[in-house]
């Protein structure tokens, strides 16, 4: 899964030197795509079941966009933050991973909100070597995001990774007396999870537009989301989506 999650983090890399004000979230989404081929991935999003199957091999979510945002002719301006969420897999093993970007300066509030967001999944990363089961970690995303003045997107959670994108368990960046009683997990050697809060400025409900997977704020306040996929070791928790150590490469051939 580290050669997958490797992918990943190149993925993300291209975006990071591509965008800017006057890029199109399509221009974004093709050069993913040329990268995925490159490297003998598969892509994880184009194709998913839906209405209409995903279109794309990114999510990209603009502004009050929250997730699942289809790539296009939209040019991103000056004070836009986007999401990208993308995934693949190799040699039949998963990694999925998002990131918000600011195009250029954005306003102080909307930076806490990306500060808020990314801080909360390095907390999340910390706390998984620290604790046991899901549901403490989980207490605690959710108080750091509040007490910053922000709110958790409840409607979608993270999930176990691994020969598919989506698998058991699913992992909330939130507690509720349901979840710690019926749905909790212990955090074990082996176990794989993508962990991505999604914390908007306003309200914490989001709504669905006319496309059939675009999710927004119901307020059209700004959501940031951050994701990594995270592996339990004996030594701890690894990050596999994150960036190569020295000696390590992106191609695998």
């Amino acid at each position: 899964m580290r050669r997958a999650g490797l992918v990943v983090w190149g993925a993300h890399d291209i975006v990071a030197a591509m965008i800017r004000p006057g890029v199109t979230t399509g221009e974004i989404d093709a050069a993913v795509e040329a990268f995925f081929v490159e490297q003998g991935a598969v892509p994880l999003f184009k194709g998913v079941p839906g209405k209409v199957p995903f279109p794309a091999v990114c999510c990209i979510s603009v502004n009050d966009e929250v997730v699942h945002g289809i790539p296009g002719k939209r040019v991103l301006l000056p004070g836009d933050i986007v999401s990208v969420d993308t995934g693949c897999s190799l040699a039949g093993w998963c990694g999925d991973s998002a990131r918000t970007h600011p195009i250029g300066e954005v306003a102080p509030a909307v930076q806490r909100l990306l500060d808020c967001t990314s801080g909360v999944l390095d907390l999340a990363i910390s706390l998984m070597g620290k604790r046991s089961r899901w549901s403490d970690v989980a207490t605690e995303m959710a108080t750091f995001v509040r007490d910053q003045g922000f709110t958790v997107v409840e409607n979608f959670v993270g999930h176990g990774i691994g020969r598919k994108m989506h698998e058991d368990p699913q992992v909330p960046n939130f507690c509720s007396p349901s979840f710690r009683r019926n749905y909790d997990f212990n955090l074990e050697p082996g176990l794989v999870i993508a962990v991505e809060p999604m914390v908007n400025m306003g309200s914490k409900r989001v709504r669905a537009l006319s496309d059939h997977w675009t999710q927004s704020t119901v307020d059209g306040q700004p959501s940031a989301h951050y994701e990594h996929t995270i592996a339990i070791t004996e030594s701890g928790p690894e990050v596999l989506t994150r960036a190569p150590s020295p000696g390590e490469i992106v191609r695998v051939e």
